[in-house]
This record gives C-alpha cells, structure tokens and sequence, in this order.
C-alpha cells in the first residue's frame, strides 16, 4: 500500500516567498508516484549531487528509469540555506559598505540606513526565484519519479520509502551534510543559530558570537557586521581559515578588524549561560577563562555527513559518523551497485564539488562495463572561493604540501597594488601568488586575495586542466585595464626568470643578425 507524502516543511517566516520555494521544492499536494518494478538508477538526496546525476542521466534520453528521493526541501542546503542565501545576503553587506567608496570617489551621498526586515525579505525573494531550477514538477517533466520522504535501505538492491520497495539496478547516496554541533555545556538550553536557520530570522541580533573561523564562519560573521552586527569570532586555533595561505588570511583578517569585528584566537568554548543580560560566552584563552555577553550565537563550526536514518548496514555500506561513506577513487562504496556524491562522502565540501562528483559517478556507475574508462575523483583539479571582502580563491597544491611531495617550488607574487585597475577602482588590498616548480613553467597551484578572486581564478584552473603552463599564460592577452591582468604579471615575471646571463648574450648576438 502506498503511504501518504510525507507532510511538507513549513519555511520560516511563511510569506509569499517562502510559499513560492516550499510549493516548488515539497509541494504540499506532492502524491508519490506508484514505484517502478525495477530502476536502473535511485538517487537518495536531492541537493546538488543528487540532483545533477538525476537530471545529467535523464538529460542523455536512453529510457532508463530513474527514481529521485528526498525527505525534505530539493534543492539541498545550496538552494535553501547555503550558497544562495548566503551569497544574496553577502551581496547586500557589500552595498552596504559602497557608501565608503562613493565618498572616496569625491561625491557625497546621505547615511545608509540598513532595513534588515527589508533585506532578508530580498534574501528570500531571490532564493524563491532560483527555486524554479530545483522544482519537482521539472524533475518530474523530465520523467524522473520523484519521491518525498524518508528513505531506508532494506537490502542490498532496494530503498524503502513512503511504504514502497525501490528495487534499483545501481544507486547514489547524496544526503548531504549538516552544521556540526559541538558539545559545549549550556549552549543548548540557551539557543543557537546555524547557517539553516540564520536565514530565517527578520532581524540580526545586535551583539553576536560566531563560533568557527572557517569560511562559513568569516563570510557571514563579515556580512552580519557590515549590516549592524557587533560580531565577536572565536577561533580555537591561532589563525582564520587554516587551510589556506597565511599571508591571505593576515590581510583578511586586518579587513574584519578594521571593520570592526572582534576576533579572538585560541579562545575555546566551555561553557555558556543564559542570563537576563543575554547569552554569556565563557571560553579559554591564554590560559585564563575570560566571559563575553552577547544576544545570539552562529554556531559555524564545521559539518557532520548525513548517514543518520539510511539504515547503510542493511545495504552493506561501511561509513563513518565523522566521515561519511566510505568511498574508493570511483566514488563507489563497499557495496559495489551503490556511489556516493557530494558532501555525504567528500573531503571538498563545495556545491561545485558535488557537481563534478556527480558527474564521475554518472560515468562510473552507468557507463563503463566491467570497470573501463572509469575516472578518478582524485584526479580533479578543485578550486574554492572564500567569499568574504576581499575573496580567497585557491585551486592546486600550497606551497607546503607541493614540497611534501619532492617538488623544489618557487612562488611568483603580483600585488594588486602594482596592477592598475585594482588601483583605479580603489580595491588594491591582495595578490596573485603563482607556484610552479623550479625551472618549469608547470602550475602546481595559485592563490588569489582580490575583490573577485573568484573569477579570476578560473583562468588559472583552465591551464591547469588542460596542461598549460606560465608560457601560455604570457601569451594570453589581456584587456586593458582588468584586474585579472595579475594574471598576465605573474606570467611576464616567469618568462623574465628564465632569461640567464647565458641566454642575454645570444639573444644579443642573434640581435645583432636581425
């Protein structure tokens, strides 16, 4: 017997545009289809992976039949609580700050007056809008069987879900993650925020903590204080975003300060109080236990894989509660008809990430027989962007873990000081920073600190998938004048490199012939 759709999620505040994305992502009439004898493909979870391996294998037309399951809203944390909200509210902290800029151009303008119920309401506008790309009914008109509720393994080759048995030739879990709680006395009892429920509100508290100095931490702990938060970051370690540049990081983290947020290093949470004064922080630090009083708190503090509730032992999948599944290079678990995708499995937790991974497991899983033309995962070249104010794009190896792995690197920095659009346009605090092994023109990784470092780093990710090295890159023109003409500097400067006083004089003597 087929079981009624589970009930849809009611989005919080309910206006007219979270009725529009909760009527598009988990229809509150959505009727399960009757189940298919057998599917040639199940997807559980419809976040970015998911999603992109439904739509990529209905896309090619073959007539497979193919099952799409979600418990809860489509579209994934990207869509609803993560890459588009966030983004859309970055967007409006950085309006906020043009003020600064247009005064500095030598024109006047009156005091911004940020209108956070105004602002929010715009967040949710634009995340309804894109809600549209994510929408069951396109899923479905693709003729995808798209299932809502909870879905459990009962064996090897079938999902169980809303009362129906999904029998699958091959399958891909893509449930995603979630913000990680930690285990801080008092932090229950007295409330929290994650980034699933931040966007949520109609107005920013006026004192916040955030806890985590990871991007998720620096990029809305920046945008809470640009729009009238007095932010306060605590970071357990002695630096921001530990996974990237040291010289990066000290220069964002001079922006936030000179802005205003207050950032403790090596401040660890121990407990937390809720007093009539508001929310009291005690944490470590220099080996004093020091208190901070604030109205609410972002916990920002890493993600833990959604393996909860699949019942992955009955379908003989290993994993682990801090890791997720446990994949090989193919992205396949222990149960070879079954792939993982996305943040469930992945140390790279990005949306772009889950999209390539996604389409790995497309060709994996579906189109190479007895194991030929697979592709690795490991194989991938990987960029990232931190999205604060100046961004932090990164894609290869830093300079540490290139030399780890024998190379002998040398490293070109270009600042933005010396380029003269980021001069001109007032937006000269970054570089471009280049590393390449000594005496190639190889790119084994690049970091860029610029307004939108996230464009120009694609240029360089180009070259390094396709093969190309510094060489090529001097012998791209580039608009004049345009940030990304870094690029072009750090090229220049290695093909100045190569000129030895060996090579000087024949260039002279060929000279003298020409």
């Amino acid at each position: 017997m087929v079981e009624p759709v589970s009930q849809s999620p009611v989005v919080q505040p309910f206006d007219t545009h979270n009725q529009l994305l909760r009527d598009r992502v988990h229809p509150p009439d959505w009727i399960n289809p009757i189940a298919a004898e057998r599917y040639d493909l199940v997807v559980i979870g419809g976040g970015p992976a998911g999603l992109v391996v439904a739509a990529g294998v209905a896309g090619m037309d073959l007539g497979l039949k193919i099952a799409l399951v979600e418990k809860d809203l489509l579209g994934g944390d990207c869509l609803n609580v993560g890459c588009v909200p966030s983004k859309a509210l970055i967007n409006a902290a950085n309006l906020a700050t043009m003020v600064e800029r247009i005064q500095q151009a030598g024109m006047q303008t009156g005091e911004v007056a940020v209108d956070l119920t105004q602002v929010m309401a715009q967040v949710r506008r634009v995340r309804a809008d894109l809600s549209r790309h994510d929408s069951a009914d396109r899923f479905r008109r693709m003729g995808i069987d798209v299932f809502f509720g909870e879905g459990q393994f009962s064996n090897h080759r079938t999902l169980r879900v809303g009362g129906q048995d999904l029998v699958f030739k091959k399958a891909v879990v893509a449930t995603g993650s979630r913000a990680t709680i930690p285990a801080i006395p008092g932090l229950a009892a007295a409330g929290y925020l994650t980034h699933a429920t931040l966007f949520s509100l109609t107005q920013l508290p006026r004192r916040l903590a955030v806890i985590g100095g990871g991007p998720i931490g620096c990029e809305l702990g920046q945008a809470c204080q640009r729009l009238g938060s007095q932010v306060t970051l605590l970071q357990r370690g002695d630096r921001l975003l530990p996974r990237e540049d040291p010289e990066a990081v000290a220069l964002l983290q001079q922006k936030l300060q000179g802005e205003g947020l207050q950032i403790l290093l090596e401040a660890a949470l121990e407990r937390v109080d809720q007093t009539p004064a508001g929310k009291v922080l005690h944490y470590r630090q220099g080996g004093e236990v020091r208190s901070r009083v604030v109205d609410d708190i972002l916990v920002a503090a890493g993600r833990t894989p959604n393996v909860d509730g699949l019942n992955l032992e009955a379908a003989g999948i290993a994993y682990h509660p801090q890791d997720g599944l446990l994949v090989n290079d193919f992205l396949q678990t222990s149960n070879p008809r079954i792939y993982g995708a996305g943040d469930i499995c992945q140390d790279w937790k990005f949306t772009h990430a889950a999209d390539a991974a996604a389409r790995l497991v497309i060709k994996n899983a579906l189109f190479s027989p007895w194991g030929l033309g697979r592709q690795r995962y490991s194989c991938l070249v990987m960029p990232w962007v931190t999205y604060t104010d100046p961004e932090i794009a990164h894609v290869g190896l830093y300079a540490q873990a290139a030399q780890a792995q024998g190379w002998r690197t040398n490293t070109i920095t270009i600042p933005l000081s010396a380029v003269d659009r980021a001069v001109i346009q007032g937006d000269s605090e970054g570089f471009v920073e280049i590393l390449h092994p000594q005496g190639q023109d190889r790119i084994l990784g690049a970091t860029i600190v610029a307004g939108r470092a996230g464009e120009m780093i694609n240029e360089i990710t180009l070259a390094m998938v396709s093969g190309q090295g510094l060489n090529t890159l001097a012998r791209v023109i580039h608009p004049y004048p345009t940030q990304a003409e870094a690029i072009k500097k750090a090229a220049d400067s290695y093909r100045r490199q190569r000129l030895t006083p060996a090579s000087r004089r024949l260039l002279h003597w060929i000279n003298r012939f020409s």
